[in-house]
């Protein structure tokens, strides 16, 4: 079958280990179903993988590809969720210490099919397209476990989400707007910048500029670039949720200000199957969507890695059939 892969570990040139061409198709385990792939989106996890990290190197080749939406054998529309659990755990799906996510132990979904455990798959709302729900799985539930899960956010509340053009932080934008928050970003660029305000944001500010007053919440992806900023930007007694680190995890902790000012800070990994369901719910009954900012065949893929590489991004880069 056609699949997009990395065929064995660069850590240092990450595009050259990827491949577009041939894979065996996947045989399906009693419990799990197969999915026809219709869409699926690109993260940062994906270019990871490609250098090799959180994978083994006996796992290669490995089909990439986190989450998208397909079709079942019988064609019911389905979207994934990208997190595999231990056989018989029970609790929150995101704290399984055996936990992995599709690419890590399982092939991907950048290829005509997929198979996952059945509790993988959520119905897809007739309203979103394969390509919108295809970006549900990893960004936009990452984004709602962080603002409705872990934050405490009120509306008419202050919120601040650092970077503005990456495809959490454009779900940030978007969901929290649609929730009644006063949504601040920054970005590196005045096109980026720009681009927040486009989907909702009330101001966008310059990375790391002094903000007209401080915030209730702040929401990190980016790391030891933004993170002294996002200390200083919090109302005593404020959160910062953090789920990601892109530009590095040796920030400066900002202790002494973390304890006096008794800000707190909050983990944030994925999101569980319950809260997928009830984010297409969200998405179904408000009609907000997400901003796609590059939909590429799934033979363009090199495209769209070398975009995410160079952080050439304007929301999420999705490939389709």
């Amino acid at each position: 079958m056609f699949a997009v892969y990395a065929q064995e570990p660069n850590a240092d040139s990450p595009l050259e280990a990827l491949v577009v061409g041939e894979r065996p198709e996947p045989e399906v385990p009693d419990g799990w179903v197969r999915v026809h792939v219709k869409a699926a989106s690109l993260n940062m996890h994906d270019l990871w993988t490609l250098r090799g990290v959180g994978i083994k190197p006996e796992q290669f080749p490995m089909i990439l590809g986190c989450d998208g939406a397909g079709t079942l054998d019988d064609g019911t529309e389905v979207v994934l969720h990208s997190v595999i659990n231990a056989p018989g755990w029970q609790g929150d799906d995101t704290l399984d210490p055996k936990r992995t996510l599709l690419t890590e132990k399982h092939q991907g979904t950048f290829a005509d099919q997929v198979v996952v455990p059945a509790r993988n798959v959520v119905p897809k709302p007739a309203g979103l397209s394969f390509a919108e729900a295809s970006v549900m799985g990893t960004a936009w539930l990452t984004a709602y476990r962080m603002l409705f899960v872990k934050s405490g956010l009120r509306p008419g509340q202050t919120m601040l989400v650092q970077g503005a053009s990456g495809g959490v932080s454009t779900a940030l934008v978007q969901l929290g707007r649609a929730a009644g928050f006063r949504v601040w970003v920054t970005g590196r660029t005045e096109e980026k910048r720009a681009l927040a305000t486009s989907l909702g944001a009330h101001q966008a500010f310059e990375s790391g500029a002094r903000l007209p007053e401080r915030v209730d919440a702040v929401f990190e992806t980016v790391g030891k670039a933004t993170w002294s900023h996002s200390v200083k930007s919090l109302k005593p007694g404020g959160i910062i949720v953090v789920s990601g680190s892109t530009s590095g995890p040796d920030a400066h902790a900002e202790l002494q200000r973390v304890f006096f000012l008794q800000l707190r800070v909050a983990g944030s990994t994925m999101g569980t199957r319950d809260e997928l369901a009830d984010l297409l719910a969200y998405l179904d009954l408000t009609g907000v969507r997400p901003q796609i900012g590059a939909e590429l065949t799934f033979s363009e893929a090199p495209k769209g890695f070398q975009a995410m590489l160079e952080g050439d991004t304007a929301g999420k880069i999705v490939f389709t059939r």
